[in-house]
Parts: structure tokens; C-alpha cells; sequence
């Protein structure tokens, strides 16, 4: 069976956030090996320069860096990503399934991901051009994920 990893930076504070990922995890689960892995962001100060976004990337990054395999397909959610529809999100899973038995999903905190990552990914996703933020980012993927697993067995969700 496939393992899907979702390797995130913060916490979920808000409820409504954890019920959701709470309810897409269950409907994930029926398909597949999910894990949810979670490393502490860093305090971002409220004056910022290019050396301390930088370097707060970085500290979150050598975080993340712990949780990634080498026999995983490395997936960015990254704006410079490429864009995709359901049915091509659904088809990609299914492609990288057939080389790979795991997928590793990496959120980047308030910053975004440090580039030693971003270099490292065999892929980078965009789920849109808009800005949201990192924790709704989490809803959105394992929503999408279950959407593409639905799709991939034929069978029925809502459109």
C-alpha cells in the first residue's frame, strides 16, 4: 500500500482546522498510509530581511530534512509550482505509485521552503497563484488527495 507523508512546519491551532484534517485523514486513510509530520516553526520577528527569512528557512529546513527519506518522491507545494487539475493531481499520484512507495508532501512554514529543499524535490505543486495560509494549505492537499484517489478507483465524489 502506498504512504503518503504530509511534512509540514506549525501546529494546528484553530479547531475547525483540526477537525477537518481530523476527517480528510480518516477518509485518506481507507487508501492509503498517511502520516502527518509536524516540526516546530520558528518566531518570525516583525521586522524582516532577506538574511533573517533566509535564515529562519533554514532552521525550519534542517528540521524537515530529518523526516525526509531517500525512497520517497519529494513533492513541494511551492507558488512556482505547477498548476493541476483534479484529474491530472489524481493522475500523478498514480504515475508516481508505480515507481515510488511513498510520497512525501512538504509545506513550508509562514516563509515558505528553504531552497535546499525546494532543490531536492522531484516535484513542485501549486494549488493556486492566491496566497493562503500554510495550515488551510494542509486541508486543501488531503482534500485533493482524497479527491484523487476517489477518481483513480472510479469512484463517485461530489464535483
Amino acid at each position: 500500500m502506498l504512504s503518503i507523508n504530509i511534512l509540514c512546519v506549525g501546529k494546528i491551532k484553530e479547531n475547525y482546522l483540526k477537525e477537518a484534517l481530523l476527517e480528510y485523514s480518516k477518509r485518506v486513510s481507507k487508501y492509503c498510509n498517511l502520516n502527518i509530520i509536524e516540526v516546530q516553526d520558528e518566531k518570525v520577528p516583525d521586522k524582516l530581511s532577506e538574511k533573517v527569512i533566509e535564515n529562519i528557512k533554514d532552521i525550519e529546513c534542517e528540521k524537515m530534512c530529518k523526516y525526509i527519506k531517500k525512497d520517497t518522491c519529494l513533492i513541494a507545494l511551492d507558488l512556482k509550482g505547477k498548476e493541476l487539475s483534479s484529474e491530472e493531481f489524481s493522475k500523478e499520484i498514480e504515475n508516481i505509485s508505480l515507481n515510488y512507495s511513498s510520497i512525501t508532501f512538504v509545506i513550508g512554514g509562514t516563509l515558505g521552503i528553504s531552497n535546499k529543499i525546494l532543490n531536492q524535490c522531484d516535484k513542485k505543486i501549486c494549488f493556486s497563484k492566491m496566497t493562503f495560509p500554510h495550515q488551510l494549505i494542509r486541508v486543501f492537499l488531503l482534500e485533493q488527495i482524497f479527491r484523487g484517489f476517489k477518481i483513480s478507483n472510479g469512484e463517485t465524489y461530489h464535483r
